[in-house]
Formats: C-alpha cells, sequence, structure tokens
C-alpha cells in the first residue's frame, strides 16, 4: 500500500486548506486511513481516521469541529479539510493506512502500517 499527501501550503490564521492522501497498491488490504501532524520539536500527533469501508470518523480534541475527514472510495482518496485553522496548526501532515479500523483509538501512529511522505502546512498569525 502507498499513500501521496498533498495539497499543504501557506494560509493565514481562519483560512481552510484541504489536504489530499492517495492511496494506491493493495488498496483492499488497509480500511483505515489517519491523518497525523508534527510540529517542529514535537511529538507526532494523531489528528482524524476514518474507515474507508464504513466512513466512521475520530477526531483529536485540538480539530474536533475544526477538521473533517472524508472519503470517496472510487478514487482511493481520503481528504482532510481544515477550516478555522491556527497558527498552532503549523506541521507537516502525514497521510497512513492500517488495516483494521479502531475507532476512538484509531489516532494512535503505532496501529498504522503503511505511511506516505508529509506536506508542509503553516499558518501565519
Amino acid at each position: 500500500v502507498q499513500l501521496q499527501a498533498s495539497g499543504g501550503g501557506v494560509v493565514q490564521a481562519g483560512d481552510t486548506l484541504r489536504l489530499s492522501c492517495a492511496v494506491s497498491g493493495r488498496t483492499f488490504r488497509s480500511d483505515a486511513t489517519g491523518w497525523f501532524r508534527r510540529a517542529p520539536g514535537k511529538e507526532r500527533e494523531g489528528v482524524a481516521c476514518i474507515s474507508r469501508s464504513e466512513g466512521s470518523t475520530h477526531y483529536s480534541e485540538s480539530v474536533k469541529g475544526r477538521f473533517a475527514v472524508s472519503s470517496d472510495k472510487t478514487l482511493n482518496t481520503v481528504y482532510l479539510e481544515m477550516n478555522s485553522l491556527k497558527p498552532e496548526d503549523t506541521a507537516v501532515y502525514y497521510c497512513a493506512a492500517s488495516n483494521y479500523y479502531y475507532g476512538d483509538f484509531g489516532i494512535v501512529p503505532g496501529l498504522y502500517d503503511y505511511w506516505g511522505q508529509g506536506t508542509q502546512v503553516t499558518v501565519s498569525s
């Protein structure tokens, strides 16, 4: 399974940005796709995840109500729409795939088997 994240950029606080994660290869082996981020000097943080078969989602408290994760099965692409962006959202964002969807535990990085390269999101104040 290969993942390709894109859509990062430099925006101002309050703006909206949508990230895309194209999933290819043996996609039938992976059900869950998660979004993670790593800010400078901080550990990797789980942001959101989705079950691509059921559409179930889970978010971290820091982004709940502002970010939305969705999946397009026909395109094998998962999106992360980020609204009301804040400077503290600045980070490198990664998407990852797991064979199983773990629900409320689904944004734990260690549960994911396949990782894409990151895309930089910078939010200026």
